[in-house]
Parts: C-alpha cells; structure tokens; sequence
C-alpha cells in the first residue's frame, strides 16, 4: 500500500470515526444534537415552490456515493 492509499484509507477510517460518534451523542437523552436521520428528514423536506430540490440533492448524492464506490 503506498502512502497516498494509506492516507486516503485512513482519512475515511477517521470520518466515519467521527460519524459514529456523532451518532451516538446524539442519541444520548436530552441531546440538542440531531441524529443523521432528523438531519435527512429536514433536506428532504426541502422545495422551491413544487419542486422537491431537497429529495432531488439526496438522490444525486446516494447516486454520486454508489458510483464513486460501487462502478469502479
């Protein structure tokens, strides 16, 4: 493995690290931080007039997610 590979393993290592630590203050009682569900919850609910921009962006970052990592 060289040094970028290990670099870009660890910064990934390192963010859901800290997504699960976010996580789990956030399911402590009586946290004022929101869960990552209640954050998806207020962009999906998102619009500009009819359109659903919220659920559109959340459906072009799982799509942008799956293809970075799954088409490779």
């Amino acid at each position: 493995m060289t040094a970028g590979q290990l670099l870009v393993a660890s910064s990934f290592t390192v963010a859901i690290a800290l997504f699960a630590g976010v996580e789990i203050v956030s399911r402590r009682e009586g946290s004022r931080v929101p869960s990552l569900g209640d954050v998806c919850g207020v962009v999906m609910r998102y619009r500009v007039g009819p359109l659903p921009v919220g659920r559109i962006a959340m459906f072009g970052f799982w799509w942008w997610l799956g293809w970075h990592f799954l088409a490779r």
